[in-house]
């Protein structure tokens, strides 16, 4: 909520007095204030912007910050180092065990193009420990290919992605990176919608299952592979059929208790749904879907009566979403 974000902000705000004395925080209600609203195009409340050296043009927009820590490593990172430079083994175990999550860039040398992504990619993750190094015995020791970059979950190595110079773009591997703050698949419910929403990644594919049923753990198993595979790409979720303040979600996809298992993909900045062509939660049924539908492919799901048997037979015709496109256009 706005007043919760509102204490975190402030509680931040006093932290850094003493620490950064340079970094003031301020907050404005644009109810009373349209002209600034209209100037900084504030469309979403709250809206945290971060200004640099004095200047009204461009500010750097803080999205999906909540915590007054968050915030202090957020607006550290935009006027200090990003990373931790790691120079030994001891050095890279004690920020590897500190956190649940640590991501750690081992380089050939520190002055590339990945390094710059990685370093760019770190001021926007504030939720995570960032370190790098291009120490010899620090590589040898986790036994990491050079130019890559591993994220670490308690302590654990969970993912191997190497730098092709610096060819990644940041937005991928923000995405990529932000997606281990959740599980592989999340459940939707009124708790974890706000942490769903949070991850920058604009393609959700949703299962849509009573958790209960006999062939649950079966599709669950099926799901998770897939979920492994896309990940950064498409968020994976998961929706209990059963759990009776899910029914909006029911409703927005307009999904029936016949309908299920059903599965489908949304694209959060198109509202486009797409539905998978098969029935069967399988793996293989998972795995084409979703790469049709990377590639372009997926057929956008409209939901729509069907088409009546008369409706061309008067001057006016019945149109319906599924014989809309192809009669006027």
């Amino acid at each position: 909520s706005s007043q919760n974000l509102s204490e975190e902000f402030a509680e931040a705000a006093r932290q850094l007095k003493k620490e950064a004395p340079r970094i003031q925080f301020g907050k404005i209600d644009v109810t009373h204030h349209h002209d600034l609203r209209k100037e900084f195009n504030v469309q979403a409340f709250p809206t945290v912007k971060f200004f640099v050296n004095g200047s009204r043009e461009d500010p750097i927009d803080c999205k999906g910050v909540r915590k007054a820590s968050t915030f202090i490593t957020w607006v550290k990172r935009r006027t200090g180092p990003s990373t931790v430079l790691i120079n030994s083994t001891d050095q890279a175990e004690t920020i590897i065990k500190a956190d649940d999550l640590a991501v750690i860039g081992f380089f050939m040398e520190l002055h590339n193009d990945s390094v710059e992504v990685f370093c760019e990619t770190a001021r926007d993750v504030p939720e995570m420990t960032f370190g790098m190094t291009a120490s010899e015995d620090v590589c040898a020791n986790y036994g990491i290919q050079r130019n890559s970059l591993v994220v670490f979950k308690k302590g654990k190595p969970v993912h191997n992605e190497v730098l092709e110079d610096g060819r990644q773009s940041k937005l991928g591997l923000t995405r990529l990176i932000k997606t281990f703050t959740l599980d592989l698949v999340s459940e939707y419910n009124i708790e974890t919608s706000v942490k769903i929403f949070d991850v920058p990644v604009e393609n959700h594919i949703l299962l849509f299952t009573p958790m209960n049923s006999e062939t649950f753990s079966e599709i669950y198993e099926n799901y998770q592979s897939a979920a492994a595979e896309f990940r950064g790409k498409i968020l994976f979720v998961l929706v209990d059929t059963n759990e009776a303040r899910n029914g909006r979600i029911f409703e927005y996809f307009r999904i029936r208790d016949i309908d299920v298992p059903a599965v489908r993909i949304l694209n959060l900045t198109s509202d486009a749904r797409y539905k998978m062509p098969a029935d069967e939660v399988t793996m293989e049924n998972l795995k084409e879907f979703c790469q049709s539908y990377l590639k372009g492919k997926a057929k956008q799901h409209l939901s729509s009566e069907e088409v009546p048997q008369d409706w061309d037979k008067m001057p006016v015709k019945v149109l319906v979403g599924k014989n809309f496109n192809s009669i006027i256009f």
